[in-house]
């Protein structure tokens, strides 16, 4: 036909059946082409801006939650579940999840951090949304966090 003996043409054709299995494969795992990247690690999650973060509470505040989970599985290619458990955990201002060995550093370093980079208000945010405490605590807690003059996060 194209000048293909039975041997090539049968190579072609497992070829061609072994790239229709991938391309299945991936469809049936969720790849979308064009689409956002998948976080498929399991226990990771993808970053998440705080852009992000603000328009899921936003979102929460206004009742709106399954607009907050559409939200984020386009901005992140989560699945349904996993980013449900992450508007709640946005919403509610617990911690976002993270995977072991990938720690971050603890709330008053975070807080040294951002005091120095004259960030205080952010800080006060952050504590508040980690912690539950209302403003007029967090304010206390973030005043009584210092920073040091090196700025190695050691007072």
């Amino acid at each position: 036909m194209f000048g293909l003996g039975w041997a090539e043409a049968l190579i072609l054709a497992v070829i061609v059946i072994a790239l229709l299995g991938v391309v299945l494969a991936a469809v049936r795992a969720g790849a979308r082409p064009g689409g956002p990247l998948a976080w498929r690690s399991p226990g990771l999650l993808p970053p998440v801006s705080a852009d992000l973060q603000h328009r899921v509470r936003e979102l929460y505040a206004e009742g709106k939650k399954i607009e907050a989970i559409k939200v984020i599985r386009e901005q992140t290619g989560l699945g349904l579940k996993e980013a449900k458990d992450l508007a709640e955990a946005m919403a509610s201002g617990r911690p976002l999840p993270v995977a072991p060995g990938h720690a971050r550093p603890d709330l008053a370093s975070r807080v040294r951090e951002l005091k120095a980079a004259g960030h205080a208000e952010q800080a006060v945010f952050l504590v508040r949304g980690e912690t539950g405490m209302g403003q007029a605590e967090a304010e206390r807690f973030v005043e009584a966090i210092g920073v040091d003059a090196a700025g190695d996060g050691e007072p």
